[in-house]
Formats: structure tokens, sequence, C-alpha cells
């Protein structure tokens, strides 16, 4: 290892130490990578295992390299969705063929090594694909629309905070499955800049600009190499970024105007803008001289509501829609086996212990790095809601479990790169009579009795 190489990162893994940076990235082996599926980067990147965990290293200058790993920690800070900056690597020197001589005085003048370029190390987003790898074989109208409408709020998230991004579009961006949607991560953030005073109307219609353009171009190289599905517009596809960008600004944004004996509204704002997903800070509340009218403006905190209730009542850190659908569910036992009026906390470790960990762990071992627990219970859910449909009656979550494991489940790819510690698979209750000595409760699940 070079005497020149230095780290820069708020916490060193000693395991950077290990890997080959006197090499280029161009020329690791086999066994310094992990083979994930990519976006296109104009940056050579490759993906490599660090101490139990995935990490992706980006060749780059060492200033570029600074700069977005800054970048990236004030946007944690920030709490936008965005990849985990690990560290910099700068000072990188290939050593010189054997018998080429001594290193001279001056770096970078001698003939017996070669600087290579600064490396950018971030965590990989496990359950995150790019959006090349979202489809099998060609992409759908819908999956093509969703994949737009997740770009768009992530984009919203970004000009809230005051972030002009300079490059949006769907290869510098990776997705997470959430609840029949996706949820969109800023993977590259090279050419963003962070306005304290927030962004101009002009700034943001640039980003939307390029977006619109990259977006365009990206559905089109699709449909050159025959993996757009016949009728997919890439130009409509495009525009479509325009329309939900729009829709959510304004419904963040807009200032609103009423009578002074609707002030139900205010309530009413506040509630469509949880719906979104979105909490606020404070409300801006002007009153007409005459006192005739009221004039609200919100000033959005940022997105994440349902997911900070859920992870408040029960640990469990998921994406927002998914974090709606399992409070729905919640809502729903506690309202079915009489709970309503029971201390909440109480209720969602019951729901947490009953319901949804009985679910996740009755998923086997070699199945679990399919999809991510919250996404898997949400589509158990679907599957029995379609399964209850068919049959016109009631089936029991064991055999919705069954038939999502084998008809489902089995048949999807890997969306995880790194499992975590073996857990043993858990059947699940089943219906079933009670002793006169047991707590007929404790043995049958409340689904069931729907």
């Amino acid at each position: 290892m070079s005497e020149s190489l230095t780290i820069t990162a708020s916490s060193v893994d000693p395991g950077l130490l290990t890997l080959p940076w006197t090499t280029p990235l161009a020329d690791w082996s086999g066994s310094d990578i992990v083979y994930l599926p990519k976006g296109i980067s104009r940056h050579l990147v490759r993906f490599s295992a660090l101490s139990g965990r995935v990490i992706a290293v980006k060749e780059t200058t060492a200033e570029m390299a600074r700069r977005e790993y800054d970048m990236l920690g004030n946007l944690a800070r920030l709490d936008v969705p965005c990849v985990e900056r690990v560290a910099v690597i700068a000072g990188r020197w290939a050593p010189a063929p054997e018998g080429s001589g001594q290193r001279g005085e001056r770096r970078g003048e001698d003939a017996d090594g070669t600087p290579l370029p600064a490396a950018l190390v971030t965590a990989h987003l496990k359950f995150s694909l790019p959006y090349r790898a979202l489809f099998t074989q060609v992409l759908r109208p819908n999956t093509a629309a969703r994949l737009v409408d997740a770009l768009a709020v992530l984009l919203v998230r970004l000009h809230n905070v005051g972030f002009f991004w300079g490059d949006v579009s769907l290869s510098n961006t990776l997705f997470r499955r959430d609840a029949g949607a996706f949820a969109a991560y800023l993977v590259d953030a090279e050419t963003g800049e962070l306005h304290d005073g927030g962004l101009t109307r002009g700034q943001r219609e640039h980003d939307l600009d390029i977006a619109r353009t990259n977006i365009a171009g990206e559905i089109m190289d699709l449909e050159a190499g025959g993996r757009l599905e016949g009728g997919v517009d890439a130009l409509q596809v495009a525009d479509g970024i325009l329309s939900s960008y729009y829709s959510l600004w304004s419904a963040l944004t807009d200032q609103e105007s009423f009578s002074v004996d609707e002030s139900w509204r205010i309530t009413e704002r506040v509630q469509r803008l949880n719906a979104l997903g979105f909490d606020i800070g404070e409300m801006s509340i002007q009153t007409a001289p005459d006192g005739t009218r009221v004039s609200i403006q919100p000033k959005v905190v940022d997105a994440g509501h349902h997911q900070r209730r859920l992870l408040r009542l029960t640990g469990l850190d998921v994406e927002e829609n998914q974090a709606r659908r399992l409070l729905n569910d919640l809502d729903e036992f506690r309202a079915r086996v009489s709970r309503i009026g029971s201390d909440e906390d109480m209720v969602a470790h019951e729901w947490l212990t009953r319901v949804f960990e009985p679910v996740v762990k009755a998923i086997p071992f070699d199945l679990r790095a399919k999809l991510e627990p919250a996404e898997v219970f949400h589509q158990v859910l679907e599957h029995r809601w379609y399964m209850s449909q068919g049959r016109g009656r009631a089936v029991p979550l064991a055999e919705v479990l069954t038939s999502y494991i084998d008809d489902v489940l089995r048949h999807r790819r890997d969306e995880a790169t790194v499992m975590g510690p073996p857990t043993e698979t858990m059947s699940i209750p089943v219906v079933r009579s009670a002793s006169d000595d047991e707590d007929e409760d404790e043995q049958i699940d409340w689904r069931d009795l729907v």
C-alpha cells in the first residue's frame, strides 16, 4: 500500500485497508468484486464486500470525491433519501513494475509508479435496484409511470430542502419497492448544489427540464434495445414527471384562502398533507383587515409522516407506502380484537408479535433475500385479498402463506445482496379448537375470524 494513501471517513472501517487500492478499479480481481446490477454512469463503478455489507466504489478526482462525500453527508442530515457515504480514498498509487528503478523526488514524474484516481465509497442500498433491473424482459407502461412518479417525489423532497440536482435521471436513482409503488433514492450527488435560502423557480424548472430530457433519452434507449413494451411513448413517460411534480409541489406549497366560517379547512389541509406523507413544521395564517377571509400557507418539514409513526410504535423502519399499509393493518387489528381505546403502544406491540413477526418468520431462510420483510407482509395481504375474492370467502392465513411462498415468492429473483443472521422458520398460528385450559386468542389468528 502506498504511504501516501489517505482515507476520509466519519468512522473508518478497518476493512477498507484490505481492499486493493494500489490497483486500478478496472483491474480488480473477481475475488474483490461483488457482481450486482448497476446503472449507467459516467465513471467506473465497482461493488465490493466490506465487513459483511456491500459497498460501491467510484473512481473520480479527489476534489469531486470529497465534494460529493460532503454533499451526501449534508443530505443525510436533512433526512433526504440518498445512499450512505462511507469514505473518500485519495493518494492512491500503483506500484511500478519490478526493475523499473527508484522513485524520484517528484511524485507523478518518476518511472516507477502511476498515480490513480481518488475513489468515493458509498454503502449499497439493500433491496434497491437501478431502473433497468426492475423489469425482467420489457418495461410496461404501468411500471414506467410508477418509476417516474417516485422520481418526482424525490425531486420535490430535494427541492424542498434547497437542493439543486443538476443531473436528474432514472440512471442516477436507485429504487426500492414500496407496497405496490416505488421509493426513489439519490445515488449521484456529483453535480448537486445545496442552497440555504431555497431554490428559485428558475432553478426548479431547470432541474425539471433536465429530468424530462434525460428520462426521454433513457426510455428511448430501452426502445432501441427492444426492452420497451409496445404502445409506450417515451415522451409521454418523460412528461409524466412534470405533471407529478407540479401536482405534489402545489399541494405542499400553495397558499389557500377561505372565509372565516370555514376554519375546518385548516385541519383538512393538514390531513391532506399527512395523507401525502408529509409533516408540517409551521402554518402561516393571515386574516383580511375586515375579518372576512383567512389565508394559510404551510411550511412542510419533510416526507415520512407514516414512517415516523410506525417507527415510534413498532421500531420498524420501512418505506412510506409500506408504513401506511402496515398502519392500516394495525388499526384493523385494533378494531377486530376489540382494543379500541387501549393504549396505542401496547396494541402496536401485540400486533407486531402476533401478526407481523409470525408472517415474516414463516418465510423460509433461503427465500429471505427475495424481498424485504415489510414488502413481503404487504404482498401476503394482497395475495390473501385476491385468493379470498376468487373463492368468495375468507382464506386462512396459513393457507395464504403457503400459496404465496410456493406460487409467488419462490419465483422472484433476489433483491437483497447481504442477508442478516440466520433465523429459524416459524409456523404461524392456525385456526383450531382451544382446549379448556388454553386461551383461545393465543391459538387463533385474528384474520381467520373475519
